[in-house]
């Protein structure tokens, strides 16, 4: 999703309005869609262990797998042993297809291959999730719980604990529904999930951060269960070429820099590399954007930075300049609590 869109979003406009009717359709569709499933008229299915869905009601990047990577990282370090499903953005395989980190991003997706590097679990995507799960676990009968990366509007999978995601940055825009806004289902949506986490900035002055704290107690009112912050924290900076080399923010001092990001949000990443002290010029690519080396200026710059997400498409064909920034979700410590309770449940 283009920036400009999402910039686009957070107002209102004409050519918005004109599409309020549409905006009407998709919601009453959805909303009839939902209750098909509710109500047992279209079927949906339980798999044989717990599934923990993490998803969000907009479009575009909140943070979602960073999540995935933390939360399977947790339930590891408690005992259980974790599957995970993804559908696949832009994934070209049509039936259920095991994930490793060697994977092809062009076959698997890139966040498939990225989770399946960072955890070290099972990873199975498709477009049915239902289908991708029941693969996973006749592959892996050892899992005891999966978790689907997205997935909360697939009702078709029916789901133990629902996660929602928002972006604390750009909560929920002009608060419409598709296409005039970023909505893909009602804000009371969060109504019925287990608990929602909130993506904030780790910096930001205290005036930003007094409307975040309202903003999050409205979430409080929405939510059923839990609401908790979230935080993506730089670990280190990898080079793509050989991953033992690391670097910190420091080392990059002075240096010509240039930043790319392929995500939901690029000015995010742009943010945080400006928050630990470099001076960069950004380039924004489309999310999920398939990267060839024409993209990528060689020699006219001393380093590249880039998400651990680009890195993943980036790598096949790395240059020793390249670098990426491995970071990690740090949410607060109620969230895996509040799951562990619904777990035990």
């Amino acid at each position: 999703m283009s920036e400009w869109l999402q910039r686009e979003w957070t107002k209102t406009s004409l050519w918005q309005i004109l599409l309020r009717p549409l905006s009407w359709l998709f919601g009453m569709l959805a909303a009839l869609r939902r209750l098909g499933y509710k109500t047992g008229i279209a079927k949906s299915i339980h798999l044989p262990v717990p599934v923990i869905v993490i998803g969000n009601i907009t479009v575009g990047g909140t943070g979602k797998t960073p999540l995935v990577i933390w939360l399977a990282q947790r339930l590891q370090a408690e005992g259980w042993k974790p599957g995970i499903i993804s559908r696949g953005y832009r994934g070209s395989n049509t039936s259920p297809l095991s994930v490793t980190p060697a994977s092809d991003p062009a076959l698997a997706g890139d966040e498939p291959v990225l989770v399946a590097a960072r955890t070290n679990a099972p990873v199975f995507i498709g477009k049915d999730r239902v289908a991708a799960g029941n693969a996973l676990l006749q592959a892996h009968p050892e899992c005891d719980v999966i978790i689907s990366d997205d997935g909360l509007q697939h009702y078709r999978l029916q789901r133990d604990m629902e996660i929602a995601v928002v972006d604390g940055a750009r909560r929920f825009g002009n608060g419409k529904l598709l296409p005039a806004g970023p909505l893909r289902e009602p804000m009371t949506r969060l109504n019925s999930a287990d608990a929602v986490v909130c993506n904030v900035a780790e910096n930001g002055d205290i005036l930003e951060k007094l409307p975040l704290t309202a903003f999050c107690l409205m979430l409080a009112v929405l939510a059923k269960e839990c609401v908790a912050t979230m935080q993506l924290q730089p670990v280190v900076f990898r080079n793509l070429a050989d991953r033992s080399r690391t670097a910190m923010a420091a080392d990059f001092a002075d240096r010509n820099l240039l930043a790319i990001a392929g995500i939901g949000h690029p000015s995010r990443f742009f943010d945080q590399l400006k928050s630990m002290g470099l001076t960069v010029e950004s380039r924004a690519f489309p999310d999920h954007h398939a990267y060839t080396p024409a993209d990528l200026p060689s020699g006219a710059v001393d380093a590249i930075l880039m998400t651990e997400k680009d890195a993943v498409k980036c790598r096949a064909f790395a240059r020793p300049e390249w670098w990426y920034l491995e970071i990690e979700a740090q949410p607060d410590d109620a969230l895996i609590e509040c799951i562990l309770n619904k777990l035990r449940k």
